[in-house]
């Protein structure tokens, strides 16, 4: 099977479990949920998670929850972070954010019941056979990068710094938190639900490493074509395009670096991967 259309089956089985998980109810708090998550969205956290447990030889039906989880986390930090309080965004996916739709006290609800929601489902899932400290460990990874050290920490930081006060190690600290955290988190549960030996993990960590900053210097160019001249704590504004565009390059690159000297045979990982790359489009 062509390495999109293996994507696209991940892609499509996520959907089909997050609307289950977010059917079970008709009010208003569910609406919103579902207006949050339903609407679109790349699912890049979700298939990397996926991608890196069937590397090792893990089922999809054992590391789904595990992926829908993350999703939800995913989705949980962009409900807040649209909120007035924090990057004010009116817009979302190409419709208006949760808070515009819904206001804001019921949006900040939502995000809280994301973020609730997908802790409730990793206590669900089921545990490899036979080893609940695999289970244990990806809950760690991605509580921790979800936490007051990964997201929430790099999004105090993005509130709190001015765009004088920031330098790259700066940059690359608050990236790592806000963005690469969950990315990845997501990586790394996928392996160690998998029982990915402690090589192979390493090389799915620096990979998940390598992809989340890259992710975001993709995103900071995508911005800067788009809107002009960039402001705040981003890539551009800090090392112009094509400091950004070498960044992103050289971050590429070592993301395949590491599924190389991990023996990490993995497709759909090096594919993700590339699509983060320069004039992907994506």
């Amino acid at each position: 099977m062509d390495v999109r259309d293996t994507l696209e089956g991940m892609r499509r089985d996520v959907d089909a479990e997050l609307g289950q998980l977010l059917a079970c109810g008709g009010s208003r708090l569910f609406e919103a949920l579902r207006y949050a998550v339903l609407g679109g969205g790349k699912r890049f956290r979700p298939l990397l998670l996926l991608s890196a447990g069937e590397a090792f030889g893990a089922g999809r039906a054992l590391l789904l929850p595990y992926a829908c989880a993350v999703e939800l986390i995913h989705n949980f930090s962009l409900v807040h972070d649209d909120l007035p309080s924090l990057d004010n965004d009116d817009f979302r996916r190409g419709k208006p954010s949760c808070h515009k739709a819904f206001g804001e006290g019921p949006a900040v609800l939502a995000g809280d019941g994301l973020l609730a929601l997908a802790f409730e489902v990793i206590a669900r899932a089921p545990s490899p056979a036979g080893h609940t400290e695999r289970k244990d460990a990806a809950l760690r990874e991605i509580a921790a990068a979800a936490g007051v050290r990964g997201m929430i920490e790099g999004q105090w930081m993005d509130i709190s710094l001015r765009a004088g006060e920031a330098d790259e190690r700066v940059f690359t600290d608050l990236v790592r938190k806000k963005t690469g955290a969950l990315i990845r988190a997501s990586a790394a549960a996928g392996a160690l639900i998998a029982g990915a030996p402690a090589d192979g993990l390493a090389a799915v960590e620096r990979y998940g490493d390598a992809v989340g900053l890259a992710f975001q210097l993709r995103d900071d160019l995508a911005d800067a074509a788009q809107s002009g001249p960039p402001s705040g704590i981003d890539a551009v504004a800090l090392f112009g395009r094509d400091g950004t565009r070498a960044r992103l390059e050289r971050c590429v690159s070592e993301a395949v670096a590491a599924l190389d000297a991990g023996k990490v045979a993995s497709p759909e990982l090096r594919y993700l991967t590339r699509e983060i790359g320069p004039g992907s489009g994506t």
